[in-house]
């Protein structure tokens, strides 16, 4: 039965402000000329202390060259999130406290078996094992999108617990535990196939992963995306605002629409939901 995944958004209208104002290279002031609301009522959007109303979202969506629907949907709490229909295999979201909002890593498993690939490996062991499903007692591989602490900091453990022979991270990056992997490299993992795209933009080295059965070729697919793209926003361009949004674009565009979107934080969502609302992909 289609369920929604109904875990707050990573992002809120001020985060969205903020990081397409660092996209733009502009400030509040140079964006307040460009759209023509007040300095003062764009502050308060970003530090969470007003809502603007919807005239002002969608000037400052024309300013800024995002998806005035997306945005405004955004502004009113109201952000669409689909229904997450059915895989050809078992996607097992593992969410961990991370400052005011979560990180998710992924177990993905063929059905009625009990190993299964981790995507990404969460601040640490702990917190894992915390969430850790019954039902699945080893590890096949790890995948990890970035090595930052929230979503790397449990690789070694992770790979000694479980005795991992196979731990790739992003070619480019460092985590003593893993072996680097590269645009569109393919690891077959029992009926399980992962095919890895280089996605740098939020940091240097970073990867996205897309998953599909071998066993089911004309069933859904599933785009492992770190923090490449979240429901309702994008990862923060803090490497290259330019690679990010070239490689957001590049890595929707080679996947069927309907592929169910796994971000690195914040709800589960699908390629087309995102294509149709997501502010940054007006």
């Amino acid at each position: 039965m289609p369920i929604l995944d109904q875990i707050p958004l990573e992002d809120e209208l001020g985060d969205v402000l903020e990081k397409a104002m660092s996209c733009a290279g502009i400030g509040t002031e140079e964006l307040a000329i460009r759209s023509g609301v007040p300095a003062a009522r764009i502050r308060d959007a970003v530090d969470y202390r007003s809502e603007l109303g919807s005239a002002e979202i969608s000037r400052l969506a024309a300013a800024l060259g995002l998806n005035e629907v997306g945005l405004c949907a955004l502004g009113s709490g109201h952000y669409p999130l689909p229904e997450i229909g059915a895989l050809p295999f078992c996607v097992r979201p593992l969410r961990m406290a991370h400052g005011i909002g979560t990180v998710n890593a992924y177990l993905v498993s063929e059905r009625g078996t009990g190993r299964g690939i981790l995507f990404d490996a969460g601040p640490g062991l702990d917190e894992l094992m915390a969430n850790w499903p019954g039902g699945i007692a080893g590890i096949e591989a790890v995948f990890l999108t970035h090595v930052e602490p929230e979503h790397a900091g449990g690789l070694c453990a992770v790979v000694e617990q479980f005795g991992v022979v196979a731990a790739y991270i992003p070619a480019g990056g460092h985590a003593r535990c893993g072996r680097p992997i590269d645009e569109g490299a393919v690891v077959r993992l029992g009926a399980l196939e992962v095919t890895t795209f280089s996605t740098p933009g939020h940091s240097p080295a970073h990867n996205s992963y897309v998953v599909r059965s071998l066993a089911a070729a004309s069933g859904r697919q599933l785009l492992v995306g770190g923090d490449l793209i979240f429901a309702g926003s994008a990862g923060g361009p803090y490497h290259c605002e330019r690679q990010l949004r070239m490689h957001l674009r590049r890595v929707l565009a080679a996947v069927p629409s309907d592929t169910i979107l796994a971000p690195g934080h914040g709800p589960l969502t699908t390629v087309e939901n995102e294509l149709r609302f997501n502010p940054f992909l007006a």
